[in-house]
């Protein structure tokens, strides 16, 4: 079993716990079933926010999904003029058979536009 790396965002309307619970739990089930994964398969996860969210941890989001015995972490991103604004992104390290090239990285909504080249 190979170590890959699945990438993900997503866009949330505004700066609310429940509706950043809402948005990234969406995020990272969607990553597990289009990737065929279950928890057992994650190794740790990075959590970034830009720097206009404050509600919440986005790594709440996961412990509330029932990820509770994965590595995870939060961290701001690059407070970069013109960059889409309230955006959550993750980094999942995983545990897979697949080919790097058959992962597929989810960037749900408007996020969608920050990664063309590999948004499915």
């Amino acid at each position: 079993m190979a170590v890959r790396a699945v990438r993900g965002a997503v866009q949330l309307e505004r700066d609310e716990a429940g509706h950043m619970d809402e948005q990234v739990g969406a995020l990272l089930t969607a990553i597990l079933e289009r990737n065929g994964l279950t928890t057992d398969d994650l190794i740790s996860i990075w959590f970034t926010a830009t720097p206009d969210l404050h509600s919440d941890f986005p790594a709440a989001a996961a412990r509330k999904l029932g990820i509770v015995d994965v590595p995870l972490i939060c961290a701001q991103e690059l407070d970069i003029e013109g960059a889409m604004p309230r955006v959550v992104r993750i980094l999942a390290h995983i545990e897979s058979d697949k080919p790097r090239a058959e992962i597929a990285h989810v960037y749900l909504g408007a996020a969608a536009a920050l990664r063309k080249d590999i948004a499915q």
